[in-house]
């Protein structure tokens, strides 16, 4: 994925904050199975990094030319 417009890159901060409100959520509820909670808090920084990466991507680019 790639940003193109400004307009994906404030849906895509959207979704990263969505996210990282989510993985907070989970890192605080100690009910449930903890490797469920491991494995989904693992898959959620994996989604937050790539989005922060195509983020700051995006913005080098802008930036940069």
């Amino acid at each position: 994925m790639s940003l193109q417009d400004a307009h994906e890159l404030h849906v895509t901060r959207e979704k990263l904050a969505s996210l990282e409100r989510r993985y907070e959520a989970v890192r605080a509820d100690a009910k449930g199975d903890a490797h469920i909670q491991e494995l989904t808090l693992q898959s959620l920084k994996r989604t937050i990094n790539q989005l922060k990466e195509e983020i700051t991507r995006f913005e080098a680019h802008a930036i940069g030319g």
